[in-house]
């Protein structure tokens, strides 16, 4: 008789006393990704009226876990541009006017990912985010123009 606990259980006696478990199968709590695990922060200064976009390079399926706070309450809006999509068009998952969000978002197809973030008021406002995850690039959209930023690859260290 083979052990259950390496996926072989012609019996089913494994399967009756919860070992087949231990044979190495996913219930759906681990994910296993292809990209190296980054990190990232980045602050930005938005004067009155400003607006700024910062969006990752997601896979589907790869997760970011992210939390940014800003000196004051900005419009925000957390969307997505997929891959081969037609210039200009995005799919909204969390908008909102707010000081501060944190969460994780797993992207539902490849594309970039990512906040614009608008300062409603007649103050500087800062916006730091922090971020982990499975992204491959971090890119500034502000005035027409943009710039790569650099991401911290923990394999590295």
């Amino acid at each position: 008789m083979l052990p259950a606990e390496y996926g072989v259980d012609p019996l089913g006696t494994g399967r009756l006393l919860g070992l087949t478990d231990l044979a190495g199968g996913t219930t759906g709590a681990i994910k296993r990704q292809d990209a190296a695990y980054k990190t990232n922060t980045a602050s930005f200064d938005l004067g009155p009226y400003e607006f700024v976009e910062f969006k990752y390079r997601l896979e589907q399926g790869a997760t970011m876990v992210y939390s940014w706070d800003a000196t004051g309450p900005v419009i925000y809006d957390m969307h997505s541009e997929p891959d081969g999509a037609p210039a200009g068009y995005a799919e909204s998952f969390d908008k909102a006017q707010s000081p501060a969000a944190h969460g994780s978002y797993t992207a539902p197809f490849s594309g970039i990912h990512g906040w614009f973030w608008e300062n409603p008021n007649a103050k500087l406002v800062t916006i730091t985010l922090t971020t982990a995850g499975f992204y491959s690039s971090a890119q500034e959209f502000r005035d027409n123009d943009s710039s790569f930023h650099p991401l911290e690859d923990l394999k590295r260290r």
